[in-house]
């Protein structure tokens, strides 16, 4: 089928909505609710478009594309509307962007620039929740949500975990666990893909707190160690330091998924009890000893075991902190320099 979007003839299939075609072919709709793979709801209404024909405006992330539709993205009443919207969540919003850990990463704070909303001609309630750091993970500031429920959904339809609802009504509304205990009661499996949905600083990682912003920090991608599925990461890391981890989005085999392991497990990298030098124990103590002694000492304990009772009676254990390519040189050793088939990875044990 086609429809035309902004004065361009667009091709799109059966299932396809007018967000997705408009972003398949270059035109940019901003979304504050929408993460692909979740089930649209358009709640945010951020996403509105004109559609030929119709008397109000459109939400783009559910409206399905039809034959012959004519889209307009851009136009004055739409960005009017947008701008409405985000002055209504301006209104209630801390505005503590100077402090905020989401700030630079934050799509209300981009769509208030791009929209040129600088503040709210209405003086809505202020939300006055504490913070909740009551976890080691995830840091929960409700005064900041914006109820676009990713987090929800995330939660519910792609971890399946369902730790997680919308509680209370009207104005009172916000996203808290069953009676509302704290996460750790909960059976919150603390996966952080709430962490990775949220699009501001309701959900933040308490281990990134202060460690640096989104424009100091680069991504570098790599795959996670610690068990055999492969998972995408992206590093964010300031100077030599990793800040934080997420999941590449469109990375296979985990889509922006991760677990708890990959997404926080990473303070033994920078733990001040990782060994610096080899240490060999003598007389029930260990000293510290060279590289060359410690391989030697090894050998040589290799080739009398060996001798003694043939290779299989030795076996070997990855550690899944080390980097894939070591966990590979370490099966290569031990099946084509010792002659054995006992290796495994910790991950499994």
């Amino acid at each position: 089928m086609k429809i035309t979007i902004n004065g361009k003839v667009c091709e799109a299939t059966e299932g396809q909505t007018v967000l997705d075609v408009a972003r398949a072919n270059g035109f940019n709709i901003p979304t504050l609710c929408y993460l692909e793979g979740l089930t649209p709801t358009g709640a945010c209404r951020i996403c509105v478009v004109e559609v030929e024909g119709m008397r109000n405006l459109v939400a783009s992330c559910s409206a399905p594309a039809t034959e012959g539709m004519v889209v307009r993205t851009d136009t004055e009443r739409v960005l009017a509307a947008r701008r409405f919207i985000v002055e209504l969540l301006v209104s209630c919003h801390p505005l503590d962007c100077m402090t905020c850990e989401k700030t630079g990463d934050c799509t209300l704070q981009n769509l208030a620039y791009e929209l040129g909303v600088t503040g709210s001609p209405m003086e809505g309630e202020k939300y006055n929740y504490p913070v909740d750091y009551s976890n080691p993970f995830i840091v929960r500031d409700y005064n900041k949500c914006i109820l676009c429920l990713k987090c929800v959904r995330v939660c519910n339809e792609i971890q399946g975990i369902e730790a997680i609802k919308t509680i209370q009504r009207g104005f009172d509304t916000k996203v808290a666990t069953a009676y509302d205990t704290p996460l750790q009661d909960s059976n919150c499996v603390f996966c952080g893909q709430c962490v990775q949905a949220c699009p501001v600083g309701a959900l933040t990682e308490r281990k990134a707190k202060g460690l640096g912003r989104a424009w100091e920090t680069r991504k570098v991608r790599t795959t996670c160690p610690y068990c055999g599925v492969g998972c995408q990461l992206e590093l964010h890391v300031k100077g030599e330091q990793i800040v934080r981890i997420t999941a590449v989005e469109d990375g296979a085999p985990n889509k922006g998924r991760l677990c708890v392991k990959g997404r926080f497990g990473y303070d033994f990298i920078y733990s001040g009890d990782r060994l610096t030098t080899p240490l060999i124990r003598e007389n029930g103590s260990f000293r510290e000893a060279s590289w060359d002694e410690a391989l030697d000492l090894v050998a040589g304990k290799f080739k009398q075991i060996i001798a003694e009772s043939g290779p299989d009676a030795i076996a070997g254990v990855s550690c899944a902190r080390s980097i894939n390519e070591d966990s590979y040189q370490m099966q290569k050793l031990f099946r084509a320099v010792i002659g054995t088939n006992n290796i495994d990875h910790c991950a499994r044990t």
